[in-house]
Protein backbone atom coordinates (compact mmCIF):
# COMPACT_ATOMS: atom_id res chain seq x y z
CA UNK A 1 0.00 0.00 0.00
CA UNK A 2 1.31 3.69 -0.65
CA UNK A 3 1.43 5.72 1.63
CA UNK A 4 -0.63 8.91 1.01
CA UNK A 5 -1.30 10.26 4.37
CA UNK A 6 1.13 12.37 6.92
CA UNK A 7 2.54 10.60 10.05
CA UNK A 8 5.03 8.93 8.40
CA UNK A 9 7.29 8.37 10.81
CA UNK A 10 8.28 5.17 9.71
CA UNK A 11 10.28 5.73 6.50
CA UNK A 12 11.41 9.18 7.82
CA UNK A 13 12.77 7.94 11.31
CA UNK A 14 13.36 10.52 14.48
CA UNK A 15 11.42 13.58 12.98
CA UNK A 16 9.80 16.32 14.52
CA UNK A 17 6.10 15.70 13.11
CA UNK A 18 4.37 17.99 11.81
CA UNK A 19 2.77 16.22 9.05
CA UNK A 20 -0.41 15.18 11.44
CA UNK A 21 -2.83 17.43 12.86
CA UNK A 22 -3.66 16.13 16.55
CA UNK A 23 -3.53 17.81 20.12
CA UNK A 24 -0.47 19.00 20.66
CA UNK A 25 -0.51 17.79 24.11
CA UNK A 26 -0.27 14.24 23.62
CA UNK A 27 -2.47 11.79 25.04
CA UNK A 28 -3.33 12.53 28.90
CA UNK A 29 -2.10 10.10 31.65
CA UNK A 30 -6.01 9.17 32.16
CA UNK A 31 -6.22 7.96 28.63
CA UNK A 32 -3.01 5.92 28.65
CA UNK A 33 -3.64 4.40 32.12
CA UNK A 34 -7.21 3.31 30.99
CA UNK A 35 -5.58 1.56 27.81
CA UNK A 36 -3.43 -0.06 29.90
CA UNK A 37 -5.51 -1.25 32.12
CA UNK A 38 -7.42 -2.66 28.87
CA UNK A 39 -4.55 -4.48 28.68
CA UNK A 40 -5.47 -6.91 31.57
CA UNK A 41 -9.14 -7.80 28.98
CA UNK A 42 -6.82 -8.94 26.40
CA UNK A 43 -8.25 -12.44 26.98
CA UNK A 44 -12.06 -11.60 26.01
CA UNK A 45 -13.16 -10.41 22.74
CA UNK A 46 -14.40 -6.37 22.98
CA UNK A 47 -18.00 -5.67 23.12
CA UNK A 48 -18.95 -5.15 19.18
CA UNK A 49 -21.41 -2.94 20.62
CA UNK A 50 -19.50 -0.77 22.57
CA UNK A 51 -22.38 -0.11 25.02
CA UNK A 52 -20.28 1.39 28.05
CA UNK A 53 -18.93 4.03 25.72
CA UNK A 54 -22.03 4.52 23.41
CA UNK A 55 -24.04 5.30 26.51
CA UNK A 56 -21.72 7.55 27.78
CA UNK A 57 -20.94 9.56 24.06
CA UNK A 58 -25.30 9.41 24.23
CA UNK A 59 -24.86 11.30 27.71
CA UNK A 60 -22.80 13.57 26.74
CA UNK A 61 -23.98 14.87 23.72
CA UNK A 62 -28.00 14.23 24.64
CA UNK A 63 -28.76 12.00 21.68
CA UNK A 64 -30.59 8.12 21.75
CA UNK A 65 -27.62 5.53 21.93
CA UNK A 66 -28.99 3.51 18.71
CA UNK A 67 -27.91 6.64 16.65
CA UNK A 68 -24.29 5.77 17.02
CA UNK A 69 -21.73 3.72 14.76
CA UNK A 70 -18.42 3.33 16.09
CA UNK A 71 -15.15 2.40 13.76
CA UNK A 72 -11.16 1.95 13.94
CA UNK A 73 -11.15 5.38 13.36
CA UNK A 74 -13.27 7.83 11.31
CA UNK A 75 -11.34 6.13 7.75
CA UNK A 76 -13.06 2.41 8.89
CA UNK A 77 -16.80 4.37 9.09
CA UNK A 78 -16.22 5.90 5.70
CA UNK A 79 -15.58 2.67 4.06
CA UNK A 80 -18.43 0.80 5.91
CA UNK A 81 -20.73 3.59 5.18
CA UNK A 82 -20.27 3.32 1.23
CA UNK A 83 -20.59 -0.06 1.49
CA UNK A 84 -23.79 0.19 3.16
CA UNK A 85 -24.64 2.39 0.49
CA UNK A 86 -23.53 1.77 -2.96
CA UNK A 87 -24.21 5.17 -4.43
CA UNK A 88 -24.25 5.41 -8.06
CA UNK A 89 -23.00 9.12 -8.26
CA UNK A 90 -21.09 11.38 -5.58
CA UNK A 91 -20.57 15.03 -6.11
CA UNK A 92 -17.04 15.57 -3.98
CA UNK A 93 -15.76 19.26 -3.24
CA UNK A 94 -11.59 18.81 -4.11
CA UNK A 95 -9.16 19.38 -2.65
CA UNK A 96 -10.20 17.08 0.30
CA UNK A 97 -9.22 14.20 2.59
CA UNK A 98 -8.00 11.62 -0.42
CA UNK A 99 -10.19 9.08 1.76
CA UNK A 100 -13.79 10.02 0.79
CA UNK A 101 -12.38 9.18 -3.20
CA UNK A 102 -10.60 6.02 -2.15
CA UNK A 103 -13.47 4.75 -0.46
CA UNK A 104 -15.86 5.66 -3.60
CA UNK A 105 -14.15 3.97 -5.20
CA UNK A 106 -14.24 0.35 -3.92
CA UNK A 107 -18.37 0.26 -5.23
CA UNK A 108 -17.68 1.63 -8.54
CA UNK A 109 -18.93 5.44 -7.97
CA UNK A 110 -19.02 8.02 -10.60
CA UNK A 111 -17.67 11.18 -8.81
CA UNK A 112 -18.55 14.84 -9.86
CA UNK A 113 -15.57 17.17 -8.60
CA UNK A 114 -16.59 20.76 -7.52
CA UNK A 115 -13.65 23.30 -7.42
CA UNK A 116 -12.81 25.10 -4.17
CA UNK A 117 -11.05 28.27 -4.59
CA UNK A 118 -8.13 29.72 -2.98
CA UNK A 119 -9.76 33.13 -2.39
CA UNK A 120 -12.53 31.20 -0.14
CA UNK A 121 -9.86 29.31 2.07
CA UNK A 122 -10.53 26.10 -0.37
CA UNK A 123 -14.26 25.84 1.08
CA UNK A 124 -16.89 25.73 -0.49
CA UNK A 125 -19.59 28.02 -2.01
CA UNK A 126 -23.16 29.09 -2.29
CA UNK A 127 -22.71 27.98 -6.26
CA UNK A 128 -22.23 24.39 -4.28
CA UNK A 129 -25.93 24.52 -3.61
CA UNK A 130 -26.80 24.39 -7.45
CA UNK A 131 -24.81 21.38 -7.93
CA UNK A 132 -27.07 19.03 -5.67
CA UNK A 133 -28.96 17.81 -8.74
CA UNK A 134 -31.30 15.15 -8.23
CA UNK A 135 -29.03 12.24 -9.88
CA UNK A 136 -25.78 13.08 -7.17
CA UNK A 137 -26.66 10.00 -4.24
CA UNK A 138 -23.74 11.12 -1.94
CA UNK A 139 -21.76 14.26 -1.02
CA UNK A 140 -18.98 14.23 1.68
CA UNK A 141 -17.94 17.94 3.39
CA UNK A 142 -15.77 18.53 6.08
CA UNK A 143 -15.73 21.37 8.42
CA UNK A 144 -13.09 22.63 9.08
CA UNK A 145 -11.56 21.93 6.07
CA UNK A 146 -9.14 19.56 5.24
CA UNK A 147 -6.10 20.72 3.94
CA UNK A 148 -7.31 24.51 4.45
CA UNK A 149 -8.46 24.42 8.09
CA UNK A 150 -11.25 27.20 7.10
CA UNK A 151 -14.61 26.41 8.79
CA UNK A 152 -17.01 26.45 6.30
CA UNK A 153 -20.48 28.88 6.44
CA UNK A 154 -22.65 27.11 9.26
CA UNK A 155 -25.38 28.41 7.04
CA UNK A 156 -24.71 27.12 4.28
CA UNK A 157 -24.32 23.62 6.05
CA UNK A 158 -27.57 23.98 7.18
CA UNK A 159 -28.95 24.91 3.74
CA UNK A 160 -26.97 22.27 1.75
CA UNK A 161 -28.46 19.80 5.05
CA UNK A 162 -32.20 20.71 3.95
CA UNK A 163 -31.46 20.24 0.00
CA UNK A 164 -29.89 17.20 0.47
CA UNK A 165 -33.08 16.10 2.77
CA UNK A 166 -35.24 17.20 -0.09
CA UNK A 167 -33.80 15.22 -2.87
CA UNK A 168 -32.67 12.66 -1.13
CA UNK A 169 -28.92 12.80 -1.13
CA UNK A 170 -26.66 11.41 1.59
CA UNK A 171 -24.58 13.98 3.45
CA UNK A 172 -21.65 13.00 5.19
CA UNK A 173 -20.08 16.05 6.94
CA UNK A 174 -16.72 15.09 8.45
CA UNK A 175 -16.50 17.02 11.66
CA UNK A 176 -12.92 15.35 12.81
CA UNK A 177 -11.15 18.74 13.21
CA UNK A 178 -14.17 20.26 15.02
CA UNK A 179 -12.37 20.29 18.17
CA UNK A 180 -9.90 22.70 17.41
CA UNK A 181 -11.95 25.51 16.48
CA UNK A 182 -11.80 28.45 19.24
CA UNK A 183 -16.02 28.08 19.93
CA UNK A 184 -16.54 25.07 18.30
CA UNK A 185 -19.68 25.58 15.75
CA UNK A 186 -21.45 21.98 14.74
CA UNK A 187 -24.15 21.60 12.71
CA UNK A 188 -25.17 18.67 15.16
CA UNK A 189 -26.49 22.27 17.14
CA UNK A 190 -27.84 24.05 14.72
CA UNK A 191 -30.18 22.10 13.20
CA UNK A 192 -32.58 18.88 15.10
CA UNK A 193 -30.51 15.61 13.65
CA UNK A 194 -33.99 13.57 14.39
CA UNK A 195 -35.29 15.70 11.03
CA UNK A 196 -32.72 15.04 9.05
CA UNK A 197 -32.35 11.67 8.55
CA UNK A 198 -30.19 11.71 5.29
CA UNK A 199 -27.21 13.72 7.50
CA UNK A 200 -24.20 11.58 8.90
CA UNK A 201 -21.71 13.29 11.29
CA UNK A 202 -18.36 11.59 10.97
CA UNK A 203 -15.99 12.29 14.04
CA UNK A 204 -12.94 10.89 15.84
CA UNK A 205 -11.12 10.67 18.67
CA UNK A 206 -7.73 10.14 17.51
CA UNK A 207 -7.42 13.77 16.59
CA UNK A 208 -8.83 15.56 19.83
CA UNK A 209 -7.60 13.00 21.98
CA UNK A 210 -4.29 12.18 20.46
CA UNK A 211 -4.84 8.52 20.26
CA UNK A 212 -4.39 7.91 16.08
CA UNK A 213 -2.14 4.72 17.04
CA UNK A 214 -5.45 3.46 19.19
CA UNK A 215 -8.32 4.25 16.49
CA UNK A 216 -11.23 5.37 17.64
CA UNK A 217 -14.18 7.04 15.45
CA UNK A 218 -17.67 7.31 15.58
CA UNK A 219 -20.50 8.64 13.00
CA UNK A 220 -24.00 9.80 14.03
CA UNK A 221 -26.99 9.57 12.75
CA UNK A 222 -30.98 8.98 12.88
CA UNK A 223 -31.36 7.12 9.83
CA UNK A 224 -32.12 3.58 11.47
CA UNK A 225 -31.56 1.74 8.18
CA UNK A 226 -28.36 2.86 7.06
CA UNK A 227 -27.17 2.06 10.85
CA UNK A 228 -28.48 -1.53 10.22
CA UNK A 229 -26.73 -1.93 6.54
CA UNK A 230 -23.73 -0.16 8.19
CA UNK A 231 -23.84 -2.98 10.68
CA UNK A 232 -23.85 -6.00 8.27
CA UNK A 233 -21.03 -4.54 6.63
CA UNK A 234 -18.40 -3.79 8.86
CA UNK A 235 -16.30 -6.95 10.14
CA UNK A 236 -16.84 -7.79 14.37
CA UNK A 237 -14.84 -6.70 17.14
CA UNK A 238 -13.55 -3.81 15.00
CA UNK A 239 -13.31 -1.74 18.30
CA UNK A 240 -10.88 -3.28 20.68
CA UNK A 241 -11.28 -3.24 24.21
CA UNK A 242 -7.98 -0.55 24.41
CA UNK A 243 -9.97 1.50 22.01
CA UNK A 244 -13.20 1.30 24.12
CA UNK A 245 -11.49 1.87 27.64
CA UNK A 246 -9.78 4.80 25.80
CA UNK A 247 -12.61 6.54 24.44
CA UNK A 248 -14.56 6.32 27.63
CA UNK A 249 -11.74 7.88 29.66
CA UNK A 250 -11.51 10.25 27.46
CA UNK A 251 -14.59 11.93 27.50
CA UNK A 252 -13.85 12.94 30.85
CA UNK A 253 -10.90 15.14 29.33
CA UNK A 254 -13.41 18.29 29.04
CA UNK A 255 -11.01 20.90 30.24
CA UNK A 256 -7.82 19.24 28.88
CA UNK A 257 -9.43 20.13 25.55
CA UNK A 258 -10.19 23.75 26.49
CA UNK A 259 -6.80 24.09 27.43
CA UNK A 260 -5.77 22.44 24.04
CA UNK A 261 -7.95 24.75 22.33
CA UNK A 262 -6.69 27.98 23.62
CA UNK A 263 -2.90 26.76 23.26
CA UNK A 264 -3.49 26.41 19.61
CA UNK A 265 -5.00 29.78 19.45
CA UNK A 266 -2.05 31.63 20.48
CA UNK A 267 0.34 29.33 18.80
CA UNK A 268 -1.27 29.27 15.94
CA UNK A 269 -1.64 32.88 15.62
CA UNK A 270 1.77 33.10 16.24
CA UNK A 271 3.03 30.65 13.15
CA UNK A 272 0.55 33.11 11.45
CA UNK A 273 2.22 36.37 11.83
CA UNK A 274 5.87 34.80 11.57
CA UNK A 275 4.82 33.36 7.86
CA UNK A 276 3.73 36.55 7.07
CA UNK A 277 6.86 38.35 8.14
CA UNK A 278 8.43 35.26 6.00
CA UNK A 279 6.21 36.29 3.01
CA UNK A 280 5.17 32.69 3.09
CA UNK A 281 1.91 32.32 1.22
CA UNK A 282 -0.99 30.71 3.67
CA UNK A 283 -4.17 30.09 3.83
CA UNK A 284 -5.51 31.60 7.69
CA UNK A 285 -6.81 28.81 9.28
CA UNK A 286 -9.81 27.60 11.98
CA UNK A 287 -8.10 24.62 13.31
CA UNK A 288 -4.98 23.64 14.20
CA UNK A 289 -2.88 23.23 11.10
CA UNK A 290 -1.72 25.74 8.13
CA UNK A 291 -1.68 25.34 4.19
CA UNK A 292 0.97 26.76 2.98
CA UNK A 293 2.64 27.54 -0.48
CA UNK A 294 6.01 27.94 -1.77
CA UNK A 295 8.05 27.43 -4.81
CA UNK A 296 10.77 25.98 -3.00
CA UNK A 297 10.24 22.37 -1.87
CA UNK A 298 9.88 22.89 1.64
CA UNK A 299 9.44 19.02 2.35
CA UNK A 300 12.36 17.97 0.92
CA UNK A 301 14.25 20.90 2.48
CA UNK A 302 13.13 20.48 6.44
CA UNK A 303 13.82 16.92 6.23
CA UNK A 304 17.33 18.40 6.36
CA UNK A 305 16.62 20.02 9.68
CA UNK A 306 14.70 16.55 10.91
CA UNK A 307 10.96 18.54 10.58
CA UNK A 308 8.68 16.45 8.69
CA UNK A 309 5.37 18.03 6.75
CA UNK A 310 2.60 17.33 4.77
CA UNK A 311 3.51 17.61 1.19
CA UNK A 312 0.19 17.92 -0.25
CA UNK A 313 0.76 17.92 -3.77
CA UNK A 314 -0.98 14.77 -3.90
CA UNK A 315 -4.34 16.08 -3.51
CA UNK A 316 -6.65 16.51 -5.97
CA UNK A 317 -7.36 19.91 -6.97
CA UNK A 318 -3.78 21.56 -5.71
CA UNK A 319 -0.95 21.71 -7.99
CA UNK A 320 2.92 21.28 -6.36
CA UNK A 321 3.94 23.80 -4.04
CA UNK A 322 1.32 23.42 -1.01
CA UNK A 323 2.41 22.01 1.92
CA UNK A 324 0.73 21.36 5.88
CA UNK A 325 1.69 21.91 8.44
CA UNK A 326 0.64 21.17 12.24
CA UNK A 327 0.22 23.35 15.14
CA UNK A 328 2.15 22.18 17.45
CA UNK A 329 3.56 23.30 21.40
CA UNK A 330 5.89 26.30 21.45
CA UNK A 331 9.29 25.02 21.40
CA UNK A 332 8.55 22.71 18.16
CA UNK A 333 6.70 25.88 15.99
CA UNK A 334 10.23 28.18 16.95
CA UNK A 335 12.03 25.10 15.52
CA UNK A 336 9.92 25.27 12.15
CA UNK A 337 9.97 28.97 12.22
CA UNK A 338 13.41 29.21 12.26
CA UNK A 339 14.44 26.31 10.19
CA UNK A 340 11.96 28.13 7.40
CA UNK A 341 13.36 31.75 8.05
CA UNK A 342 16.86 29.64 7.25
CA UNK A 343 15.82 27.82 3.87
CA UNK A 344 14.13 30.99 2.76
CA UNK A 345 17.02 33.73 3.54
CA UNK A 346 19.16 31.31 1.55
CA UNK A 347 17.51 30.62 -1.33
CA UNK A 348 17.39 34.58 -1.64
CA UNK A 349 20.62 34.42 -1.13
CA UNK A 350 21.04 31.90 -4.05
CA UNK A 351 18.78 33.83 -6.37
CA UNK A 352 20.83 37.24 -5.73
CA UNK A 353 24.01 35.54 -6.83
CA UNK A 354 22.13 34.59 -9.82
CA UNK A 355 21.09 37.42 -10.94
CA UNK A 356 24.25 39.07 -10.11
CA UNK A 357 25.65 36.32 -12.16
CA UNK A 358 22.95 36.75 -15.40
CA UNK A 359 24.01 40.85 -15.20
CA UNK A 360 27.95 40.04 -15.28
CA UNK A 361 28.06 37.87 -17.91
CA UNK A 362 26.02 39.10 -20.08
CA UNK A 363 25.57 35.03 -20.80
CA UNK A 364 21.87 33.84 -19.74
CA UNK A 365 22.67 30.62 -21.41
CA UNK A 366 25.89 30.24 -20.06
CA UNK A 367 24.74 31.04 -16.69
CA UNK A 368 21.47 28.65 -16.77
CA UNK A 369 23.57 25.88 -17.67
CA UNK A 370 25.91 27.07 -15.06
CA UNK A 371 23.19 27.58 -12.45
CA UNK A 372 21.09 24.64 -13.11
CA UNK A 373 20.85 22.94 -9.88
CA UNK A 374 20.03 25.88 -8.20
CA UNK A 375 16.72 26.26 -6.84
CA UNK A 376 15.56 30.11 -7.76
CA UNK A 377 13.46 32.13 -4.68
CA UNK A 378 9.54 32.13 -5.48
CA UNK A 379 8.10 35.52 -5.90
CA UNK A 380 5.92 35.53 -3.07
CA UNK A 381 3.04 37.69 -1.96
CA UNK A 382 3.05 36.27 1.29
CA UNK A 383 -0.04 36.78 3.73
CA UNK A 384 -3.81 35.25 4.69
CA UNK A 385 -6.37 34.74 2.77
Amino acid sequence: MQYTHGGDIYTYGEMIDFSVNINPLGPSKKVIEAAKRALLQSAAYPDCKCRKLREKLADRLRVDERMFAFGNGAAELLYTLVLAEKSKKALLPIPSFSEYEQALKTVGCEIKYYQTKKNNGFCIDYDFLEELTEDVDIIFLCSPCNPSGKKTDIELLKEAAKRCEQKKIRFVLDECFLEFEKEPESLFDKINIVHYPHLFLLRAFTKTYAIPGIRLGYGLTSDEKLLENMEKMRQPWNVSVIAQEAGIAALDEKDRVEKMRRMIQIERMEIEKQLDILKIDFVSSDANFILIYSEINLFEELLQYGILIRDCANYRGLETGWYRIAVKQRHENEQLLKALKEIIERNRQEADIDGKTDHDTGNDVECREECAGRRSLPHLEGGRL
